[in-house]
Order: C-alpha cells, then sequence, then structure tokens
C-alpha cells in the first residue's frame, strides 16, 4: 500500500493529466503513439568552460510515463524522437533534446509516474 505522499502524489498526477494536459503524438521513427502532455519550460546555464554562460530554454511535455507505450513495450524518451503538438490548423514538431550534456529527459515526480521531457522546436506545418 502506498504512503500518503504517494497516494497524494497520484491524486494530483490523475488531476494534472484530466484537467491540464492536452494530446499530443509522441513519435520514434515508424512508430508513434498519443498521449496526453502538460506545458512545461526549463532554462538551462551551460558553462562554455571560459566563464561564459550560455542560457536556453526547452518547451517541456509532461507525460505520464505509463502512457509512452511505443511498439506494445513501455518506452523512454530518447534523443532525436519528435513530438508533434496541434494547435487549431498549425501542427508544431519538436525534437526530444537538452544542451550540452544534460540528459534530454527527467522524472518530474518522487515516484516517477511522470516524465519531464526537453525539446525544441523545429518545424510548423499548416493543415
Amino acid at each position: 500500500m502506498a504512503d500518503i505522499l504517494e497516494r497524494g502524489s497520484n491524486w494530483l498526477e490523475d488531476q494534472r493529466v484530466a484537467h491540464a494536459s492536452r494530446p499530443v503524438e509522441y513519435q520514434r521513427g515508424e512508430s508513434n503513439v498519443e498521449v496526453p502532455a502538460s506545458i512545461g519550460r526549463t532554462v538551462f546555464e551551460i558553462d562554455d568552460g571560459v566563464g561564459i554562460l550560455e542560457r536556453t530554454e526547452s518547451r517541456d511535455f509532461l507525460v505520464p510515463a505509463a502512457s509512452l507505450v511505443l511498439n506494445d513495450t513501455l518506452a523512454l524518451p530518447e534523443r532525436g524522437d519528435r513530438i508533434r503538438e496541434t494547435i487549431g490548423s498549425v501542427t508544431f514538431t519538436y525534437e526530444v533534446m537538452a544542451p550540452g550534456k544534460e540528459p534530454p529527459w527527467r522524472y518530474s515526480d518522487a515516484f516517477r509516474r511522470t516524465l519531464r521531457i526537453h525539446t525544441k522546436l523545429t518545424g510548423t506545418e499548416t493543415t
């Protein structure tokens, strides 16, 4: 049985998915799956080695870990995967990536139910 903090975290995750997410398409090669995602951002500060800090911002997609199933297998995000988000008649394509040696994703909660996937916009198309 889960402790009270885990039960509370699970309830909050369920509320986020139900009331603060939108469907997006997650793609890896020829495989894809529709997942519910909330939108976030992360600001990275990377030291160039000579004392200059470079700041970059990623668009993050917060996705239930259990929903990322590709080819009938539970998956974790990988660099180069794509996320397609449609708003109105415009579809935005984002590539899973992070600057420097930063990982392209991380768990967003202590119980590993939510993936925070870092991306960068790579294209748009109008339908």
